[in-house]
């Protein structure tokens, strides 16, 4: 029987005009904590949480990142990690390669919303996110939107405009609405990024 390796469509994808580049493997200067691997040019969290130094409001980003193989290691065991826009909302990064497809699990907003399929490649494969994201507005100290998101997840697309009703889990205290960091949640796992760049919207 012939394996099959499915591979993202955006792995790749190049900033376009206008983007932020955050990490291209060259340096880390966009980043409070993680560590450059000069032999990969891979940026690892080394299982601690790494935030942009730059806060942000609305915009699209690209991310690719390979979860760590842990065989012995069971449910949020295996490689729990998050991408946290504004470091309010988590989208969830685990090994969960062949399982239902839950907000706890690849792809999900955590506690939120589950994705609308899995996509979750096996461990020691690159996976790409491809965001928009649209913070949450307040007026007169009052919440008057909720944040909105629409992820692919290796190209596809597991959460369509995403109505996000209230922070996730480990979000930082500042109120909604506010600009944040995109924060990648280490949770005590290996985790490895590449090519990642935003383009801010007004």
């Amino acid at each position: 029987m012939k394996r099959v390796i499915r591979k993202s469509p955006t792995m790749g994808a190049a900033p376009p005009k206008g983007a932020i580049t955050l990490f291209n493997g060259t340096e880390k200067g966009e980043w409070q904590g993680g560590r450059l691997d000069e032999k990969t040019n891979l940026l690892n969290t080394d299982g601690r949480d790494i935030k942009t130094k730059r806060s942000f409001q609305n915009y699209t980003m690209h991310i690719e990142f390979m979860l760590p193989f842990k065989p012995a290691a069971r449910g949020q065991g295996r490689g729990n990690s998050g991408f946290y826009q504004v470091d309010h909302y988590e989208v969830q990064i685990l090994d969960s390669f062949g399982l239902e497809g839950k907000n706890n699990e690849c792809g999900g907003v955590y506690t939120k919303a589950d994705p609308i399929v899995n996509m979750c490649l096996p461990p020691l494969q690159w996976q790409t996110y491809d965001v928009t994201f649209t913070n949450a507005v307040m007026k007169d100290g009052k919440k008057i939107k909720n944040a909105r998101m629409t992820l692919k997840h290796n190209g596809v697309v597991v959460h369509k405009d995403l109505n996000i009703n209230g922070k996730t889990g480990g979000a930082r205290r500042a109120p909604e609405g506010t600009p944040g960091p995109i924060k990648l949640q280490g949770h005590g796992n290996p985790l490895q990024f590449r090519n990642a760049w935003i383009v801010e919207q007004k």
